[in-house]
């Protein structure tokens, strides 16, 4: 089994489409840097570009306000940084995101400059096909980026995690693996540690994070369908 693209997302983030998602990027980032509420602003900038759902999540995921994207982008590391460092991964975001990389899904690239999949794990996840090349692809990069420690974050209510947590902690018997209730608050627990993600709430609470699906997608020589909603003239076109 593999993780298939949406069905719609070729229609959708065509490429006569992008510029009226950049506008509704701009918009969104314009009113979230004045305080209006991410679901209110959602809904504005959505209804004012007439955006089906889909493309609603996309903005949403792809936007953040100025202060907030330049910050992020302050205290992104690459993989050489981490030498020494403790590493805190949140598991289902970056492996489902290299999946989608993997397999020539759709990939947005936002204006924090963080690589985000449109995928959903809040009630369940499967492996696929590209499960296993991607935690094969991390474990070598992480093995040489050499690290001090690595702990995984998994949601505990998420289906499957359990079996997941068996897989990486066979994978690497060095790497820690924890279930929580809740991932998110975990992962920027320790102030020092470097945070894989590109969730937006946490990426805003830690010192400092990577991007694994990018170095993934490198390590391997993907091709994944990158949407840069940031930066005009950055797309690649699915094949």
């Amino acid at each position: 089994m593999t993780r298939r693209p949406h069905p719609d997302d070729h229609a959708l983030f065509a490429p006569a489409q992008l510029p009226t998602l950049r506008a509704a990027v701009d918009d969104l980032d314009w009113l979230r840097g004045r305080g209006y509420a991410d679901t209110a602003a959602l809904a504005l900038v959505g209804d004012r570009y007439q955006l089906p759902a889909r493309a609603r999540l996309a903005i949403g995921r792809a936007a953040a306000s100025p202060p907030a994207a330049a910050a992020r982008r302050a205290r992104h590391l690459t993989l050489a940084a981490l030498r020494g460092r403790a590493l805190a991964v949140d598991g289902f975001n970056v492996l489902v995101t290299c999946e989608a990389a993997l397999v020539g899904g759709l990939v947005l690239i936002g204006r924090d400059g963080a690589w985000r999949d449109l995928a959903s794990v809040h009630g369940g996840y499967r492996a696929v096909d590209e499960t296993e090349r991607a935690l094969t692809a991390i474990a070598a990069l992480l093995a040489a980026a050499a690290p001090a420690q690595v702990t995984w974050y998994l949601d505990r209510p998420v289906s499957a995690s359990g079996a997941l947590a068996a897989r990486l902690r066979a994978l690497d018997p060095a790497w820690t693996v924890e279930l929580a209730n809740s991932a998110d608050p975990e992962l920027v627990r320790d102030p020092a540690a470097v945070v894989a993600s590109s969730d937006a709430w946490v990426l805003d609470r830690a010192g400092a994070w990577i991007d694994l699906p990018a170095a993934v997608s490198g390590a391997l020589a993907a091709s994944p369908w990158l949407v840069d909603l940031a930066t005009v003239g950055a797309i690649a076109a699915p094949g």
